[in-house]
C-alpha cells in the first residue's frame, strides 16, 4: 500500500518504520523537498537526520536562528508530494509546527492505526511511536 502525502512541504515528514527489534527503529524518512528517502538505523539517527532536514528546509526554524523569508515557498500552501512506500511495520505522518525550548512540537498521525496525537517534545514523540509499535 502507498500513503498519499498532502502537506505544507517543509513541515510534513513521513516516517516509515521497517524494523523495531529490541526497540531499535529502522526505516526511512520522506519529504517533498528531497528526491529520495533518507534511511535511518536508530531513534537517535532518525532524530539527527530529521534535524538536518529541518535545518535545510529553513521553514521550521529553531527559535534561536535568525529568520528570513524564503522566496521559493509560500507557507500554508497545500501540495501533493506524491506517494511513498509504507513502512513494513508502521507509517507515521509527522507535522512539525515549532522547534522551541530545545525540542519539537507538532502532531503525529499513525497511518496504520488511523489515530493522531499532538506532542510537545521529542521524547513525547518517541513515546507515542513506541506505544504504536508495541501494539
Amino acid at each position: 500500500m502507498k500513503t498519499q502525502m498532502f502537506c505544507d512541504p517543509a513541515k510534513m515528514y513521513v516516517i516509515c518504520v521497517d524494523s523495531y527489534e529490541d526497540k531499535i527503529l529502522e526505516g526511512r524518512i520522506y519529504n517533498v523537498l528531497r528526491d529520495s528517502s533518507v534511511p535511518f538505523k536508530s531513534a537517535v539517527d532518525m532524530l539527527v537526520k530529521l534535524e538536518m532536514l529541518l535545518d535545510d528546509a529553513k521553514l521550521v526554524q529553531s527559535y534561536s536562528v535568525k529568520r528570513v523569508f524564503t522566496p521559493n515557498m509560500a507557507s500554508g500552501s497545500l501540495v501533493q508530494t506524491g506517494s511513498v512506500e509504507d513502512g513494513k511495520l508502521a507509517t507515521f505522518s509527522l507535522k512539525l509546527l515549532f522547534r522551541q525550548n530545545a525540542s519539537w512540537q507538532g502532531s503525529v498521525l499513525w497511518c496504520d492505526g488511523n489515530s493522531e496525537e499532538s506532542f510537545r517534545s521529542v521524547l513525547e514523540l518517541l513515546l507515542l511511536m513506541d506505544n504504536a509499535l508495541s501494539k
